[in-house]
């Protein structure tokens, strides 16, 4: 005899209390699935508690033995439905069906010129044709327009009692009528849904998917209420644990949620994890250890201590003055924080980048622009936590160029097509102070004021190893000579030389621009030999991504030629 502890209980709700999940195991992983909402929305205030529960992903075992078992819910619907298929038989409803769709064509007289097209609408059963028709009757309360009315019903009616014999095996003898099909079809719907739901539910543990008030036609109130807690509790741990992975109530939201730095920092880490995850260790060029003193010069001045400052950098004679000087000759001595200070310190980076991502209006497609942020955050991320020495900037990309935080790369859109003409010449005096950015359409593509951005941010870095990436889908539309702002659609030769021009002063600061391509609808030939041309001038190099595998690419490329000189 099975002795095991629980096991009645375990053959009616397959619950075994013997095997509670294990607490050491890993948390869901809620920051992803708020992250994905941020990257694709570009805030994340539609992000409420309910929403957060269906994103997740859940270990089902943590809802065992919580409210009725899903198993018995599912055992009811299908109960109901067999009962429902062995009670009713379906053919002859169908007979009535077309009976009823046939005799209300007969009391429909129209005009010789419409009666035509009218028996084609009835001949064919196309919905669209007869409300063609009724409109072209002109008065809705005409009886001939009340006529076409009721045959649009009636040809409804037929069709979804067609849809319930050749959806649902009937095996019983009892007819129902027309009304009681319709009735029927929906019922049945409802349950298929429900059964979708708890086998879903099953296996994510997300409960938050079921529809209760529609559950509720078809169980007891009890049990409905035991699984209200159920999905209650789901919700607490949702937000218990939310709140652990650094997502954060907004109070200027109510119900959703604010990302803190704690969560970008998970956040980054897992997307590192995933792109490193398909590269062998030994090429990965990773730091396994803490990262000690990278491009840190000790200098003699000295600061107070501030939070975040390394302990390492510690002036301590200077420090244990200071308490002798605050506090006197006590034994022991005691030292607080604002007696400590820090040595200054200077970074001389080994690698200096600024990304350029394009911002502007075709990047909408495909979710590319998704892609493009999700990259930035791992890029940020590996440099803040494996080589905080070398310098990174990120500019945006639209009809402007824009330098941006890190922080504000979750925020990006691309920019919204405010013109649509096929021929597009336009110049704006951007020195007239009563012509400012935001009259200007943003959806155009300026790599040169881009290129200048980056080269002016990179040309004081202390390194020799400088670049810039370079993420668009196509060629520029848009540059600036002097003041002047010009955007042009078609590409026209006048912007590609100016982008040119740009990319030489570049080379000559010893600045390498890497390209990388992201696929396009548009894209064509001339837009990929514009990106050699671009690459050869400054000796980069030209890369075709898939726009998922675009943070691997750039990431492993970066990890791979940070420790060469790139130009």
């Amino acid at each position: 005899m099975d002795r095991r502890l629980g096991g009645v209980i375990h053959a009616y709700q397959k619950y075994d209390p013997t095997k509670f999940p294990s607490p050491t195991q890993p948390p869901p992983d809620l920051v992803s699935s708020a992250f994905e909402q941020a990257l694709m929305y570009g805030n994340y205030h539609e992000l409420t508690e309910e929403e957060l529960a269906r994103a997740i992903r859940l270990d089902a075992s943590q809802m065992a033995g919580l409210g009725p078992s899903l198993e018995m819910l599912r055992a009811i619907l299908e109960e109901r439905k067999r009962k429902i298929l062995e009670t009713y038989e379906c053919e002859t409803v169908q007979k009535k069906a077309r009976r009823a769709f046939q005799q209300s064509t007969k009391e429909v007289r129209l005009p010789k010129e419409l009666d035509k097209f009218f028996r084609r609408a009835v001949m064919q059963e196309q919905p669209y044709l007869l409300e063609s028709l009724w409109y072209q009757a002109g008065d809705d309360n005409s009886q001939n327009a009340r006529n076409l009315l009721k045959v649009t019903q009636r040809m409804s009616d037929k069709h979804n009692i067609e849809e319930l014999a050749s959806k649902y095996h009937f095996t019983g003898i009892e007819s129902m009528t027309i009304t009681k099909a319709l009735e029927v079809k929906e019922e049945l719907e409802k349950i298929d849904e429900l059964l979708k739901q708890l086998e879903e539910a099953a296996k994510t543990a997300q409960i938050a998917i079921i529809d209760m008030e529609m559950l509720s036609e078809f169980t007891q109130p009890g049990d409905m209420q035991q699984l209200e807690e159920m999905r209650r509790h789901l919700e607490n741990l949702a937000r218990e644990q939310a709140e652990r992975q650094g997502l954060e109530k907004d109070p200027n939201n109510k119900g959703g949620f604010r990302l803190t730095p704690k969560a970008y920092k998970i956040f980054q880490g897992r997307l590192l994890e995933r792109i490193f995850s398909q590269l062998a260790p030994s090429r990965s060029g990773r730091h396994h250890g803490d990262v000690v003193g990278e491009g840190a010069v000790e200098l003699q001045q000295t600061k107070p201590y501030e939070f975040g400052d390394s302990v390492a950098n510690i002036d301590l004679p200077q420090t244990i003055i200071n308490a002798l000087l605050r506090h006197g000759d006590e034994r022991p001595l005691r030292l607080h924080g604002d007696d400590i200070v820090v040595h200054k310190t200077r970074n001389h980076p080994k690698c200096a980048t600024c990304v350029i991502m394009d911002m502007s209006g075709s990047m909408r497609y495909d979710g590319q622009y998704i892609n493009v942020k999700r990259m930035a955050l791992a890029m940020q991320g590996l440099i803040q936590s494996e080589y905080p020495g070398d310098f990174l900037r990120f500019i945006e990309m639209y009809t402007f160029a824009k330098l941006i935080s890190p922080g504000e790369i979750i925020e990006l859109m691309p920019k919204n097509v405010t013109i649509h003409d096929p021929w597009v010449r336009l110049k704006a005096d951007m020195s007239d102070n009563e012509i400012s950015e935001h009259q200007v359409h943003p959806h155009f593509t300026n790599i040169q004021h881009s290129l200048k951005l980056a080269r002016q941010n990179l040309v004081n870095s202390d390194t020799p190893n400088r670049q810039i990436v370079l993420i668009t889908d196509g060629l520029p539309t848009a540059h600036f000579e002097d003041e002047w702002l010009y955007m042009l659609y078609p590409p026209d030769p006048m912007t590609e030389q100016a982008t040119m021009r740009e990319a030489r002063l570049c080379q000559k600061e010893g600045i390498t621009i890497n390209i990388f391509l992201v696929p396009s609808w548009s894209q064509s030939e001339e837009d990929i030999r514009f990106a050699y041309r671009l690459a050869e001038t400054t000796k980069g190099r030209v890369f075709f991504t898939s726009g998922r595998d675009l943070d691997r690419f750039v990431v492993w490329d970066y990890v791979q030629n940070r420790r060469d000189i790139i130009s």
